[in-house]
């Protein structure tokens, strides 16, 4: 298994296992956050072999930026992959979403202050808008390439046609959108326009709220205030056809002497059309759980086996 990946285009080279940092400094995102511990998922990332780190503006409004930016201070930040999303205008106090080039060249600005660097290895459009030419987004994000603010551009959330425009000149390296064994839904046509025109594929949410770890039970429910409670994923009878899939996984586990997790990361990275995997941790022990799945090389037959049982779900 190859340990690095090359990141669409650019000179960028990462880890094929990433960490997302939502839980980071969230605030807005999760209830009951410590900035402690939020450093520590991030040290602990890079102290088990992880080198990309993927965080975002929304991210407790810049904070969890910040709180990379403190963690990364002890570390080499040559051979680290920051990765950083914007579009979100919060001035007027409701959130407005924007791609105009001088909007997102400040958040480029913005960010690289909080992270205390000055360059970001991959910048994305966090998600479009309704009236930005998504070209022209690129190209301000071309411009700051051009200057060595950014080394690789991406592009987030967005439809298979607004990716086309967005790549119009041939400038995008990378797209993240959320993918898993259980929402495979761009797998059809946008996963392999990505691979025909050399863009890298990074999907978030890859073990699904955690119902990918083989930790949840038959019989579970969940308070109202859960956001679990909403999803599809965790009403019946989708929720007990997951469950049966995940127990095709667990042989293959204890063959490897690994987690259902660690091998449904495996997954991802054996997996020829994504490049970068980045699971979330709200403890430093799960950032290196998860970095294990680094050491779980499966065969082409446990692969397909896991790949037909997760079938359905495309």
């Amino acid at each position: 298994m190859s340990n690095t990946v090359k990141i669409g285009k650019s000179e960028v080279t990462s880890t094929p296992l990433g960490l997302g940092t939502n839980a980071v400094g969230g605030y807005n995102l999760f209830p009951n956050l410590n900035d402690d511990d939020g450093l520590n998922i991030v040290k602990t990332g890079i102290e088990n072999g992880i080198t990309l780190l993927d965080t975002a503006y929304v991210y407790g409004l810049g904070h969890s930026e910040e709180l990379v930016g403190q963690a990364i201070k002890d570390f080499d930040r040559h051979k680290l992959v920051i990765a950083t999303k914007g579009a979100q205008d919060m001035s007027t106090g409701e959130e407005v979403v924007r791609n105009d080039p001088k909007f997102i060249t400040q958040q480029v600005e913005n960010s690289l202050k909080r992270l205390g660097t000055d360059y970001i290895d991959i910048y994305y459009l966090h998600f479009p808008d309704k009236d930005t030419p998504k070209a022209e987004a690129v190209g301000a994000l071309e411009c700051l390439r051009e200057q060595g603010k950014i080394r690789a551009i991406g592009v987030s959330n967005f439809s298979l046609d607004q990716i086309k425009e967005a790549n119009a000149d041939g400038y995008v390296d990378v797209v993240e959108d959320q993918f898993s064994l259980v929402h495979q839904d761009l797998g059809a046509e946008t996963l392999p326009y990505l691979k025909q025109n050399n863009i890298s594929f990074v999907p978030y949410f890859p073990l699904a709220s955690g119902l990918l770890t083989g930790k949840y039970q038959r019989d579970v429910s969940f308070p109202k205030d859960d956001i679990r409670s909403g999803m599809p994923i965790f009403q019946e009878p989708l929720y007990s056809q997951i469950l049966k899939a995940v127990d095709t996984v667990r042989p293959i586990a204890e063959a490897h002497d690994a987690t259902v997790a660690q091998t449904v990361l495996a997954w991802y990275i054996k997996d020829p059309l994504i490049s970068v995997v980045i699971p979330g941790a709200k403890k430093p022990d799960q950032v290196a759980a998860n970095a294990k799945a680094l050491t779980v090389e499966l065969t082409d037959a446990e692969y397909q086996t896991i790949e037909t049982a997760f079938s359905t779900f495309k």
